[in-house]
């Protein structure tokens, strides 16, 4: 597999009033001691600002993003396991960046969605996982090796633990499912 996502298209923006605002004052906004010099620049930066929409239409609008995929027959062979690599380390940005919620629910409630995805992917990414329930040991050379299993005996297992953290994960990926179109910043 072979993903590469350009930026968005971005456009032209004048900012010599803002950023003349924000060093003055502290802020972008106005103050009742608004100078004349701050109109001028105020001007100014709509005129410029004009010329740019023009170039934004001519060029910069028409652009759009460039994205190439390339799919190899061997990433579909476990594709949950090949989209885990990628969807796990954009929710834990998504988390560490984001600035909302879904509506209907509380930033608190959010965050512990976002970590139950982010759990589930994590140990999707974990191929040994289901080893935290079981554990063998190598019989001997004089031991039975009638009931083994490539000379390896089940000595402890959890089946409910297993089923347990199974159950999670198939949580975690059906909340996933479910705020799919929430995914954004």
């Amino acid at each position: 597999m072979k993903v590469k996502i350009g930026n968005y298209p971005g456009r032209l923006i004048c900012n010599i009033h803002t950023n003349h605002m924000h060093k003055k004052y502290g802020y972008c906004g106005w103050d009742e001691n608004v100078s004349h010099e701050d109109y001028v620049l105020e001007a100014i930066e709509d005129g410029v600002q004009s010329m740019y929409n023009v170039l934004n239409w001519l060029w910069l609008d028409r652009r759009t993003q460039k994205i190439k995929v390339r799919i190899d027959k061997s990433d579909t062979w476990s594709m949950d396991h090949t989209l885990a690599h990628v969807i796990h380390p954009m929710l834990v940005q998504l988390k560490a960046t984001n600035h909302g919620y879904p509506s209907g629910l509380t930033e608190k409630k959010w965050d512990d969605i976002m970590d139950e995805m982010i759990w589930a992917f994590e140990q999707k990414l974990r191929d040994d996982w289901e080893g935290d329930y079981y554990e063998y040991r190598e019989l001997g050379l004089e031991e039975d090796k009638g009931d083994s299993m490539f000379g390896l005996k089940l000595v402890w297992e959890d089946p409910e633990g297993s089923a347990a953290h199974q159950k999670r994960m198939t949580a975690g990926f059906k909340l996933f499912g479910k705020y799919y179109e929430n995914l954004w910043d």
